[in-house]
């Protein structure tokens, strides 16, 4: 039986190296438009004849600095000789910024094929590549795809396969000029001499430490000999620098354009440079200075219209009716006593207090993902990212934010692009604050209820209100991170180049894979954790026996009573809801299942919006949402936090401080809004 062949992919962001994943393996991934989406290697498999190849996905990166975690994982896998292949995706649209991270490769590993992609948007540009001149200059075979198309896919796998049977040192080497090259000889003949065991390439070694790259240079000062080596690079430092006006680090990236410029000349050709393009002239206004903000609002505004009004309103009201047919039928066929009522109440009743939410869900990532395959996500992350790095965060936490709207998860995790520990700490701790999918069935219940009948004009009420949300968990977020970076985290910002990538017409299939699966993540964790709190609040509700269900006598009661307390200031220090916060630090769908548990226990029959008006004002309710949008993570989001900051401390420090602002806020809404007769 033949070995795998291992096929790494590697290339910038955006290059569409995750379409072509998709299109070699078959994988149901997302794609998204903008840096960061790719943090861990992925893998899947791929059978072409007697050969399987299996596909290993790496980060997206500009370089192989190792800098950042995403270019580690990347930098690791291909300097550890892991890979039989080396597949590096490159956008054809773009050729020339591609390519420095193509020399990295090369200059490390010689079995390299260049993926040209997009080559359908390069002849929408008018942009001519002559592929062979380009694969000679290279040293490496160079195959054009459309990877959302599969064109040129067979041709590829084809090279894959041939170069993995013939491996040879392509003979690819940059000249960085006299001087240097005679100190990166002189300083590889050190290493030679001196480290016995290495398998990275010295000429390779020698670069990166006149380049000073932190990894190398810990490397050698592990030697027995590394002080004599990088004494060498430090006199060979002064040398070059000397010869040539500037520091050896500054020379290589200078001369590896020179390379890149010589690859490309007589190889490109572009028509019209000067003159704008769709995306130029859209550009101009979604990003403009002044207007991108506002545009990105409007345009989340209307996101939660469509939303509350479509996928809550009319679609979400079948599936509640749905529900109550079911539970109506289902009282007529179970016995009159625990048991009928653990599935009429407990199970049919609490999972129909969450499952009418799901149409809310489809529709609000079927909008996302419209936006983010169009290319306008990552427009907003760079509107946004121009605000941040103005108060002084790194604009990589915008991007966090944003995907942390879909997940918190998710938001926590993309944190490792990030350089810095500063950095990286600062935007762990604020993505929490951005109101996540999860939070969704509890706005849309409470706004549903108490502001569902309210219009502003053509716009709901309810829209407006969960807008507000979102806006409001924004700007606690940005305040957060300010204050942390300037308190606990201080220290020097880094920065980060955002790459746009050109307006693209979305695919129905990714618009509905994506939105599937966000949204069946929602109706798994409905029929695990949720299901497993539905089960748990019915007993608990009821025992010990004796006493009324869903009572304050209950367990379920004791325990709500004994935090009630702390949220009557915020007007809502009912057992119920105080029991329903304790329950939504599980998964923050649980607090409308908690809820819908309590009250289809307390009086059967009546609906859980008409229950909780009963007990809540418009104001109460409000500060309840935001007290849900700004409270302790979930149970997972901090095990996310755990993993990354790799600290209970910081980890505690999170589930606490949040939990203090949220209920500052909470309180400071309803004492103002009653001063204010609301």
């Amino acid at each position: 039986m033949n070995k795998e062949i291992v096929v790494a992919l590697a290339g910038n962001p955006n290059c569409g190296k995750t379409s072509l994943f998709n299109a070699l393996t078959g994988a149901r991934q997302h794609v998204g438009n903008w840096p960061g989406v790719t943090v861990e290697k992925k893998e899947g498999k791929l059978k072409r004849e007697n050969e399987t190849l299996n596909i290993v996905d790496l980060p997206g990166t500009y370089s192989l600095g190792a800098y950042s975690e995403d270019e580690v994982v990347a930098r690791n896998f291909i300097l550890d000789g892991e890979s039989d292949v080396i597949i590096n995706v490159v956008d054809a649209t773009n050729i020339e910024r591609n390519l420095y991270l193509t020399t990295q490769i090369l200059e490390i590993n010689p079995n390299v094929i260049v993926a040209l992609n997009m080559m359908d948007e390069a002849e929408n540009k008018d942009i001519k590549i002559d592929i062979n001149k380009i694969s000679k200059k290279l040293g490496a075979t160079v195959v054009p795809i459309v990877a959302t198309k599969k064109e040129g896919i067979d041709k590829l796998i084809e090279e894959v396969i041939k170069l993995s049977k013939n491996k040879k040192n392509q003979g690819f080497k940059i000249d960085y000029g006299k001087d240097m090259e005679n100190q990166i000889l002189q300083v590889q003949s050190e290493i030679s001499a001196c480290v016995e065991e290495n398998s990275y390439p010295l000429n390779w070694m020698a670069i990166k430490l006149f380049e000073n790259d932190n990894k190398i240079v810990e490397l050698i000062k592990s030697k027995s000999c590394g002080d004599k080596i990088l004494k060498k690079v430090e006199d060979g430092v002064d040398i070059v620098t000397k010869a040539a006006g500037y520091e050896p680090e500054a020379l290589i990236i200078d001369k590896k354009y020179e390379f890149i410029g010589k690859v490309t000349e007589g190889a490109i050709i572009r028509k019209d440079e000067n003159k704008d393009t769709l995306t130029d002239k859209i550009d101009k206004v979604v990003t403009n200075k002044w207007l991108g903000i506002p545009i990105f609002a409007v345009i989340m505004f209307f996101v939660y219209q469509i939303t509350m009004k479509f996928g809550n309103d009319f679609l979400g009201g079948y599936v509640e009716t749905a529900f109550e047919a079911l539970g109506e039928w289902a009282g007529t066929m179970v016995p009159d006593n625990m048991f009928g009522r653990f599935i009429v109440e407990g199970v049919i009743g609490g999972l129909g207090s969450i499952f009418p939410f799901v149409p809310l869900i489809l529709v609000m990532y079927l909008l996302i993902s419209l936006l983010e395959d169009v290319g306008y996500m990552a427009r907003a992350a760079y509107v946004m990212d121009r605000f941040m790095t103005s108060i002084g965060l790194h604009g990589k936490t915008a991007v966090s934010m944003i995907i942390g709207s879909g997940c918190n998860i998710a938001g926590i995790m993309s944190t490792r692009t990030l350089e810095s520990k500063k950095d990286r700490m600062v935007a762990i701790l604020i993505n929490p604050f951005v109101s996540c999918s999860a939070r969704l069935p509890v706005y849309a219940l409470f706004a549903g209820a108490f502001f569902g009948d309210t219009n502003v004009g053509p716009f709901s009420g309810a829209g407006i209100v969960i807008f507000s949300l979102y806006a409001l968990g924004i700007i606690v977020a940005i305040v957060a991170g300010k204050f942390l970076s300037s308190t606990l985290f201080k220290g020097e910002n880094s920065y980060f180049v955002m790459e746009l990538p050109p307006y693209r017409i979305p695919t129905a299939k990714s618009i509905l894979t994506h939105m599937w699966e966000k949204a069946s993540a929602f109706v798994k964790k409905a029929g695990t954790i949720i299901f497993a709190v539905v089960i748990l609040v019915f007993f608990l509700s009821n025992f010990p026996l004796g006493v009324e269900p869903g009572s304050a006598e209950s367990i379920l009661g004791r325990i709500g009573g004994f935090v009630a307390p702390i949220f009557k200031p915020a007007g809502f220090g009912t057992w119920q809801a105080g029991v329903s916060l304790v329950t939504g630090i599980l998964a923050k769908e649980t607090v409308v299942t908690t809820l819908g548990g309590i009250y289809a226990g307390g009086d059967e029959g009546v609906k859980l919006a008409m229950a909780l008006k009963e007990v809540f004002t418009p104001l109460s309710a409000y500060a309840f949402m935001v007290m849900n949008l700004l409270y302790t993570p979930c149970a997972a989001a901090l095990g996310a936090v755990k993993k990354e900051t790799n600290s209970v401390k910081w980890t505690v420090f999170s589930a606490v401080y949040s939990f203090v602002i949220a209920w500052v806020f909470a309180v400071l809404i309803f004492q103002v809004g009653t001063l204010l007769g609301l």
